[in-house]
């Protein structure tokens, strides 16, 4: 506590801390996260097509890491945008360093990559470009092409008269340098590959990209002319829509003409084959006026999202984990409806472990309720094919008061969300689409009901979005309540946001943008004036937030003891003599996305709060959040011991190290896969009620133990 005692004495703590070296860069730590996302796919604890679908899934996070995030950065550094981030680094330098760190882990991506289809040839998946076809599958890969793939490509000449096209985000396509037969002259051309065309043509269990089809018949495509050489690229664009809110007349109308430019943003990356021929690769670079720091070079098939063709193909599902069902625990697995269900004790589920069908429920049920006066609802991201929404639509057709509010700039939903709140408007429902300048991502559902004691309202409030896709994969808590303090502060939230209210204060729950982060601070303090008898463990998906982290830094050095569960970025350095010695982090990366948000503070009362933010600026002090405590107790020991049972992984869990590496937790606790560990805890559970023939309303946390 040397340290510690030189603090206090000069007044010192935010200039040491301040310091580069006690904060961690924000998109460094991303991407260490998305490595981590990649290592998974050498799990060999995973089945094989699992393990793909890790590879899969690092692509699609790097293509968004672009679209945004390095994107914001080169805006950053054209508008010349000095500030240093906490960690000390210029914008330049922060380019410069994911640059380096990409370029780096390519290799081991061509490795993982040629480790992974040696292992699914064994299981009779195999790769193969056109050229490496037998005979008899290239004639199949012919007729493909004739009949198929021929009459969708489009084949362009690139000259006076043919002016190079503009490729959207994400576009992919062949570039071929060609010499006429007759004159001998050079020309350059391009094949567009549509995304509507499948990546991979299977024959017989061998899976040709469709780009190597059209380069073995780029003959058939240019007549007349030899191709000398071709490359395969793809571009990726800026794609963060910005919208100045204040001057918009027409909200929907902006938004949907913001949503046609992101298709035209500044190129940010461009992929393309490590043994381009240069000649071919100016002529791209020049025309799409792209920066060549920013070009990729890969020995491996370009986009591995599009692995995701084989990861889905029911052919393999053998080579998948076996499917696990959601179960549906008491009180939701009798034939009483939702609300009778809560009326005299608050619920919750823990997703993808229980079943999203209850929530469902709630609102199908609610709509149908000819007792039930208004539904008021948040929408952030709710799916394609949304139960939730047709019910909705279905009880403002019946007259019902329903309120949605559809968050209108959900990143990368905003088409699903615009098509969504027009068919809820259209069914009479008063649709909102936000506040200006803010975005709202708290999820919460109100019930106002005419029950023969008079007007009674039922709440859910979840960690996660109303997605019945996502609930399958998506570790989150959903909580069901009939209290009546709740229901009240979620009737002032909704009136806060649908009317004018510029100081709208919660009793009961907290809301960001004014009351979350200022509630959090105070708990961390609380726990610091406990020194040693003092503890945290908070689980989130992200640290960022400067003043959170000094704040965890000083309960540190009074002796609290930290531990955090954070899946992806995290600033904070842990481990540090003297400043965050008492502080440990872990990573959870396996089966399920964990997305959930709760915080245990031990001298708090209650001790347990769930949330829909992580402890970021932009979720504390730029959107609209909901903090939310849990008073039943059986509820919090139930939720606590999940937060155990998870800081006792020692299978999925990775622990961050000063140096900001993360290395596999080793200890000599029994082998714990948290995550298929609440599997086998909620099928236990479900097993033993319908063996007794009796409710179980909760995990109770006797039966966690036990299985630890």
């Amino acid at each position: 506590m040397v340290i510690y005692q030189k603090i206090i004495e000069k007044d010192t703590f935010m200039e040491l801390i301040k310091k580069s070296d006690y904060f961690i860069n924000r998109e460094l730590s991303w991407l260490r996260f998305n490595t981590r996302v990649l290592e998974e796919s050498q799990n060999k604890r995973h089945p094989i097509l699992e393990r793909l679908k890790f590879l899969a899934i690092y692509g699609t996070n790097l293509d968004e890491f672009y679209m945004v995030r390095v994107a914001g950065l080169k805006e950053m550094f054209k508008a010349r945008y000095n500030t240093n981030s906490p960690d000390g680094l210029t914008t330049k330098e922060q380019l410069a360093k994911i640059r380096a760190y990409i370029h780096e882990e390519l290799v081991s991506v061509q490795s993982i990559y040629n480790s992974l289809t040696k292992e699914l040839q064994a299981e009779g998946i195999v790769f193969k470009s056109y050229k490496k076809l037998s005979s008899d599958e290239m004639k199949k890969a012919d007729d493909f092409f004739i009949s198929y793939l021929y009459p969708v490509i489009i084949p362009i000449a690139v000259n006076a008269t043919h002016p190079f096209p503009h490729f959207n985000n994400l576009s992919f396509a062949v570039a071929v340098k060609l010499k006429e037969e007759d004159t001998g002259r050079t020309r350059f051309g391009l094949v567009r590959i549509p995304r509507v065309l499948p990546r991979y043509f299977e024959v017989d269990g061998v899976f040709v990209p469709i780009e190597t089809i059209v380069e073995a018949h780029l003959k058939d495509i240019f007549p007349g002319f030899i191709a000398e050489s071709y490359t395969e690229f793809r571009v990726t664009r800026n794609a963060d829509i910005v919208i100045e809110e204040e001057e918009a007349d027409d909200f929907m109308d902006v938004l949907e003409e913001s949503i046609r430019l992101r298709r035209k943003g500044e190129i940010v990356r461009l992929e393309t084959k490590e043994n381009a021929d240069m000649e071919l690769l100016d002529f791209i670079i020049a025309h799409l006026n792209v920066d060549r720091d920013d070009v990729y070079f890969q020995n491996t098939p370009i986009n591995f999202a599009t692995l995701w063709q084989i990861v889905s193909n029911t052919n393999y599902t053998h080579l998948l984990y076996k499917p696990y069902t959601p179960k549906t625990l008491a009180p939701f697995h009798g034939r009483k409806t939702i609300i009778k269900s809560i009326e005299n004790s608050d619920s919750i589920l823990f997703l993808p472990y229980e079943s999203f069908d209850p929530v469902v429920r709630f609102i199908k049920e609610s709509a149908e309720d000819p007792d039930v006066l208004a539904i008021k609802m948040t929408l952030y991201r709710v799916g394609k094919n949304s139960p939730i929404v047709t019910s909705l639509i279905d009880a403002a057709k019946e007259g019902k008061q329903v309120t949605a509010i559809v968050e209108l700039k959900a990143r990368f939903d905003e088409e699903n969300n615009l098509k969504w709140a027009k068919k809820l408007e259209d069914a009479g429902a008063h649709v909102i689409y936000g506040i200006s300048g803010l975005k709202i991502h708290a999820k919460a559902a109100l019930v106002v009901k005419q029950t023969p004691s008079g007007i009674k309202q039922y709440a859910h409030i979840s960690t996660g979005n109303y997605n019945s896709a996502t609930s399958k994969i998506y570790t989150d808590l959903s909580f069901f309540t009939a209290d009546q303090r709740i229901a009240a502060d979620l009737t002032k939230f909704f009136h806060h946001i649908t009317g004018f209210s510029k100081k709208a204060q919660l009793n009961t729950l907290w809301m960001s943008p004014t009351q979350i982060k200022p509630k959090i601070l105070s708990l961390i303090e609380a726990e610091a004036q406990k020194k040693e008898e003092g503890e945290i463990i908070a689980k989130m998906n992200s640290l960022v937030d400067e003043d959170v982290i000094e704040a965890l830094y000083k309960a540190s050095i009074a002796g609290v003891k930290i531990s955090l569960i954070i899946r992806g970025i995290c600033c904070l350095k842990p481990r540090i003599e003297g400043v965050s010695k008492n502080i440990r982090v872990i990573s959870i990366v396996g089966k399920y996305l964990e997305h959930s948000r709760i915080f245990y503070f031990k001298n708090s009362t209650p001790q347990i709060y769930f949330s829909s933010a992580d402890w970021m600026p932009r979720n504390l002090t730029k959107r609209i959040e909901l903090l939310t405590p849990v008073y039943d107790s059986e509820i919090a020991d139930s939720i606590h011991e999940l937060l155990k049972t998870q800081l006792n992984d020692n299978v999925q869990a990775r622990e961050l190290n000063p140096d900001e590496s993360y290395t596999r937790v080793k200890n000599h606790l029994p082998k714990t896969d948290s995550q298929l560990l609440m599997e086998k805890m909620i099928t236990i559970a479900n097993d033993n009620a319908i063996k007794e023939k009796k409710s179980t309303a909760k995990i109770q946390p006797k039966v966690l133990k036990a299985q630890q």
